[in-house]
């Protein structure tokens, strides 16, 4: 069975996510009408959905269906395999950077505004369960609720800890007063991406360190944005579970946040690399994950990350998504760039399409076999067909 990261993106980080995410900072009063009227404007069928950017793309569990998202509201999905694709009923039109299932049935779907689709139906048509309006309001209850309580341990605490307490309440108030004053522009926070045990348990995660949580299928959620060492309010980008049952967080400043009890408590985990990672997948051994970012960044763990060893690809382009089948793993990057390692003792090996248009995200379909999706949409990619050969891709060289 096919193992994937249920990761970020926004053609992301990697790519538009950088300036997605930059243009939040220039947002006006104005602007976030517009924002508005997208989160109210269904997603236009179009014939060009799947030659248009796509962010992420997965099966609907088990199933043979792959459902991919991308820019202004766009879901597809194909039951043959990548071959054709439907455009699903979609309530509205803000680029979607990540999409999971956590049964055959039931999907969901994160993305700009702090949007939260879910499907019933196997990602045929979708319907809106949060916005970052809503996600805004519940963080700012949390950080109401952690203000309260921790005015009233100041009233009972001893004479040295009043010092650090008063501190850390200034800390809460302050981030108060950016959630309300990120509330009074608008819903303008993404999420980046999305991961789903079963139809009811489940985690959203995104900029400027949201995680939500629901144990409901997204009837409610709750802010889990405390339980994570994430002061500093980094991004985060990615969210998987990888073989013997450990679930993993990678972000902004080379963030890896742990949790070896389905997502009650975290730890967060030191890789030795304080870069952005993109993307983590598992490969299917109990404990054994790789985290993947900037520069072509691949760091290697066999047990939940307490240790990291770094890899060597041959690589220095951005990676941004990952997956493994069997003893097969694939990460795609930036610029039209695929590492590969075929077998367990294998090296890998860098390699380049030829359109050199960047990936986003990848399922492996067969031995030969992957379904790339990118700046281009849909690329179906049969053994070497569409690669640069090796002595053009030397001439041409890499782009980060």
């Amino acid at each position: 069975m096919a193992i994937r990261n249920r990761r970020l993106n926004c053609a992301c980080l990697g790519l538009a996510a950088v300036i997605s995410l930059a243009a939040l900072c220039a947002l006006t009063p104005a602007t976030a009408f517009a924002v508005a009227d997208l989160l109210e404007t269904p997603a236009r069928s179009t014939e060009l959905a799947t030659a248009s950017l796509l962010n992420d793309v997965t099966r609907a569990g088990n199933d043979e269906r792959l459902v991919a998202v991308g820019e202004r509201g766009h879901i597809i999905y194909s039951d043959d395999g990548g071959a054709n694709w439907t455009q699903a009923s979609v309530p509205v039109s803000v680029t979607l950077n990540g999409v999971d299932f956590g049964s055959a049935s039931h999907g969901w779907a994160v993305g700009h505004s702090g949007v939260v689709l879910h499907s019933r139906d196997s990602g045929s048509s979708w319907t809106l369960q949060m916005t970052g309006i809503q996600a805004a309001n519940l963080a700012i209850a949390g950080a109401q609720q952690e203000i309260e309580a921790m005015e009233q341990n100041l009233e009972t605490a001893a004479e040295d800890d009043v010092g650090d307490l008063e501190w850390a309440l200034d800390d809460l108030m302050f981030g108060l007063e950016n959630m309300r004053a990120d509330l009074s522009v608008g819903p303008v926070n993404p999420f980046l991406d999305v991961w789903f045990e079963n139809a009811g348990r489940g985690f959203v995660i995104g900029a400027y360190g949201m995680i939500f949580y629901t144990a409901d299928g997204g009837n409610q959620w709750q802010n889990w944005a405390r339980k994570l060492d994430n002061g500093d309010k980094y991004h985060l980008n990615a969210i998987t579970k990888i073989g013997g049952g450990a679930l993993m967080i990678v972000g902004e400043a080379g963030q890896i946040h742990v949790s070896e009890n389905n997502g009650t408590t975290w730890d967060r985990r030191d890789s030795g690399y304080e870069g952005s990672l993109f993307g983590v997948t598992g490969t299917g051994n109990s404990g054994e994950a790789l985290a993947f970012g900037l520069r072509g960044t691949v760091m290697h763990t066999t047990d939940n990350g307490q240790r990291w060893d770094r890899v060597q690809t041959g690589s220095s382009t951005t990676l941004n998504d990952g997956a493994s089948a069997g003893e097969r793993l694939v990460l795609v990057g930036n610029n039209g760039t695929l590492v590969i390692r075929d077998g367990a003792n294998d090296a890998f090996r860098e390699i380049l399409r030829a359109d050199r248009l960047s990936l986003t995200g990848v399922v492996v379909n067969g031995p030969q076999s992957l379904l790339l999706v990118g700046e281009g949409g849909v690329v179906l990619m049969q053994g070497d067909a569409g690669l640069v050969k090796e002595e053009q891709a030397q001439e041409q060289g890499a782009v980060e």
